[in-house]
């Protein structure tokens, strides 16, 4: 186990605590992280890495080449999620509404740090693509940087990134060689019916009765139409209908998200969803409509990407901290439609197990895990190019 760059790292451990906290007081939702990129293109700018903004709206890309060899892509999320920050920590949200509960605060600190200490070591050949995303949060922000031209402007061989995991005991590491996160989609189902008086219905076409059938037969996908061996879900967790107790209304939405490992079990659902959806309804005399937006791409670890980067996190942490075999997660991540264009892996980080969950409004990112994180993206890049390094 070599903790020699963790220590290195630690020595500006200060600093990063405070970029990690500034970020955290001043949360920006999807898109709209105007700040934070400012606050990142600038210190890129300061320790000497070329830095090309506006990628993708409000993405930023850092540039630090070394010589001729292979391009390694760092991707970090930077947005923040709409929740009411309940932490009362000194630097808690002062943006009302808005929180970084999921810790994308820390992961572009993580990155950060990286960038600085290999801007200052430069122990490799070739060049590493600082990559920090917008809008991961379901607001398109990979697919914003894809449409830029993310990959045909800054070519890489390989790609990786990293989450924290509260819950997983602090320091330890879990990949998954192939799936690793489920593809995510959110639908909506309008159904619109004939409305009247709550006491003639048969003088109404009833959405909501059509509805209830709807969202029953919803769930008939994953039990009867799904393969045993597929892992997917699907959730209805919206009904909205009428307004007074005596009218049937007019219009009923229903809402919800689906989940599967695999591009084919994603398809199936929506297949299967369009057409229950429209029978149902055409057979109690209603129409209804359906949208279905795939937000998320499953994530696949590339098994050759995998390991280097487990084998880099064992090198840090010890063989016995790193769980190279973990089960897939149902969450899903936008990284997935980078890595559906370059070779890559995704690994998680353990934060503690006595952590707020994400996506709550008591979460905090551990900062203890802000020179590991920037160690492992360092080591990672100096194993993968470094032979190269050696031989220039």
């Amino acid at each position: 186990m070599d903790r020699t760059i963790v220590e290195k790292i630690e020595h500006f451990q200060e600093e990063l605590t405070a970029i990690r906290h500034d970020l955290h007081a001043h949360p920006e939702i999807g898109m709209e992280e105007y700040r934070t990129a400012g606050i990142v293109a600038e210190k890129l700018e300061q320790w000497g890495i070329e830095v090309h903004r506006a990628v993708g709206k409000t993405g930023v890309v850092g540039i630090l080449r070394n010589g001729d060899g292979l391009s390694i892509g760092l991707r970090a999320d930077m947005d923040a999620l709409p929740i009411e920050e309940q932490t009362n920590l000194p630097y808690a949200s002062r943006n009302p509404g808005l929180m970084h509960a999921c810790g994308h605060d820390g992961h572009t600190t993580m990155l950060l740090a990286a960038a600085r200490y290999l801007s200052e070591s430069r122990r490799f050949r070739g060049t590493v693509t600082f990559i920090f995303q917008p809008g991961e949060e379901g607001r398109g922000g990979a697919k914003a940087m894809l449409s830029d031209g993310l990959f045909e402007r800054f070519p890489c061989d390989a790609l990786f990134g990293m989450h924290n995991m509260p819950g997983l005991p602090e320091g330890t590491c879990r990949i998954s060689p192939g799936p690793a996160m489920a593809g995510g989609a959110r639908f909506e189902i309008v159904v619109t019916g004939k409305g009247g008086h709550g006491a003639i219905p048969d003088q109404t076409v009833d959405p909501l009765i059509t509805g209830c059938h709807i969202a029953t037969a919803v769930q008939s996908i994953i039990s009867r139409n799904m393969p045993a061996r597929e892992t997917a879900v699907v959730s209805i967790t919206r009904f909205h209908a009428g307004e007074a107790f005596n009218v049937i209304p007019e219009v009923v939405t229903l809402g919800g998200t689906a989940r599967a490992m695999t591009k084919d079990a994603m398809n199936l659902i929506e297949t299967r969803m369009r057409a229950l959806v429209q029978s149902i309804a055409a057979g109690f005399g209603a129409s209804a409509e359906l949208n279905f937006d795939v937000g998320f791409s499953p994530l696949i670890n590339n098994p050759d990407k995998a390991r280097a980067i487990a084998d880099a996190a064992a090198d840090l942490v010890g063989e016995a901290k790193v769980n190279r075999n973990a089960q897939p997660l149902s969450a899903s991540d936008d990284f997935a439609f980078m890595m559906d264009r370059v070779p890559g892996a995704y690994l998680f980080l353990g934060a503690g197990q006595d952590r707020a969950a994400v996506h709550n409004p008591g979460y905090d990112f551990n900062d203890k895990l802000l020179p590991l994180g920037g160690a492992l993206f360092s080591h990672l890049v100096e194993r993968e190019l470094g032979a190269s390094a050696a031989a220039g």
